[in-house]
Formats: C-alpha cells, sequence, structure tokens
C-alpha cells in the first residue's frame, strides 16, 4: 500500500504517520515511512534550501520546483522500489501539497501544477490519501505554542495564505476520490481509529487480511 498524509500544517500529519506505523508494524508488516520534502540525500539537500527561513525571497515558481525536483528523486529512489518489495509506504506529503500550495496558495497557473505533479510521480499514486482537515484558527493557535524562531519558511506564512491552501485540498477532495477527509480537531486517539478503519475498509475492498 502507498498511503499520504495531507493538510495544512500543524494539522496532526506526523503523529497520525507514526501512530499508523505502529499499526502495521504490529501487523507484522513492512514499512517505509517517508516525509516530504526530503526522504532521500539529494531531496533532504532541497529540504534545507525550502524550509530555511533565510531564504525569504525565494520566488513561488523556484519553490513549486525545488519541490518537484525533491519529489521526482523520492519517487524513483524510494516510493516506487519500495512499492515494488510490497512494503507498506507512508509519506507525511506528497504531490497534494504542491498542487494546494503552490497552486492555490501561491497562485501559480493550476493546469501547469498539475500536469507538473502527474510528471513528477509517474504513475505512483496513493492507495489512500488522508487529509486532515482543521481551521486556519487552529493552525494560528498550535503556531502558537511553538517558539517563532523554531518555524520554518513555510510554517510563518500569513492566515490568507491558508486559506488559500485550504481551499486547495478542499478542490483536490471533488477531483480525487482516494481522499479521505478527517477532522483533524479530534482527539488523537479518535483521528487514528478513523484511519485504521478506513485502512481497514479499503484492504478488505482489495480481499487482503
Amino acid at each position: 500500500m502507498f498511503i499520504t498524509f495531507e493538510g495544512l500544517d500543524f494539522c496532526g500529519k506526523s503523529t497520525q504517520v507514526k501512530l499508523l506505523e505502529k499499526y502495521f508494524t504490529a501487523k507484522n508488516k513492512k514499512v517505509k515511512i517517508i516525509r516530504e520534502p526530503g526522504g532521500t540525500k539529494i531531496s533532504e539537500k532541497v529540504r534545507g534550501i525550502l524550509l530555511d527561513r533565510n531564504n525569504l525571497e525565494m520566488s513561488p515558481e523556484t519553490e513549486l520546483l525545488l519541490f518537484t525536483a525533491s519529489r521526482i528523486q523520492l519517487v524513483k529512489e524510494v516510493i516506487v522500489p519500495s512499492i515494488e518489495k510490497g512494503d507498506v509506504v507512508i509519506s507525511d506529503r506528497f504531490h497534494h501539497s504542491s498542487i494546494a500550495y503552490q497552486g492555490f496558495g501561491r497562485g501559480i497557473d493550476l493546469e501547469f501544477v498539475e500536469t507538473l505533479q502527474a510528471f513528477a510521480i509517474k504513475g505512483a499514486q496513493p492507495d489512500i490519501t488522508f487529509f486532515l482537515d482543521v481551521p486556519v484558527e487552529t493552525v494560528v493557535e498550535r503556531k502558537a505554542k511553538k517558539e517563532h524562531a523554531e518555524l520554518d519558511r513555510i510554517e510563518i506564512s500569513k492566515n490568507n495564505f491558508y486559506e488559500k491552501v485550504r481551499e486547495g485540498y478542499f478542490y483536490l477532495m471533488k477531483k480525487d476520490k482516494y481522499i479521505v477527509k478527517l477532522d483533524g480537531t479530534l482527539s488523537i486517539e479518535e483521528i487514528h481509529k478513523k484511519i485504521v478503519s478506513e485502512i481497514e475498509k479499503y484492504l478488505s475492498s482489495k480481499g487482503i487480511k
């Protein structure tokens, strides 16, 4: 299986990725956890450039192409080989992030962004994408709990940027039926139970135990 997690910053993705890893490990499944941007030696270097707050002059187009370059490397080097080996691959963000963040958030031509992502993932489409939806107010509240100096270049974005990104995720939900929207304001345990339920429903539909 190839499972991805999406949502605004501070929506709780990383926590749910770790819990899902434990779920599959308990079932004796080999699990590969990856994050975007990152996941390979080259992609991690790109991550450093993208999230560095000293790079505030970065243009939206540069941002998009760097994210995409990192993704291409990850798909070829990790995702496809892991899936072919029969591993469960769980990614903290994938191509939907670029459509929501750079297409909607940054205002880059949507058709171009979508075409570029199709090129980047080369058919490595997730089986299930979990979209942890939280209102922007929740992002603000959770962000306030971190030291400002700890926030990366994307996380310091303004509220109106996040509103546009959230709109992008709603657009994607209508477009890609494998996206499962979950209420990110629920407790960690409640969200995890819903995720497991969706996973088991998917496996059952495929005749997999």
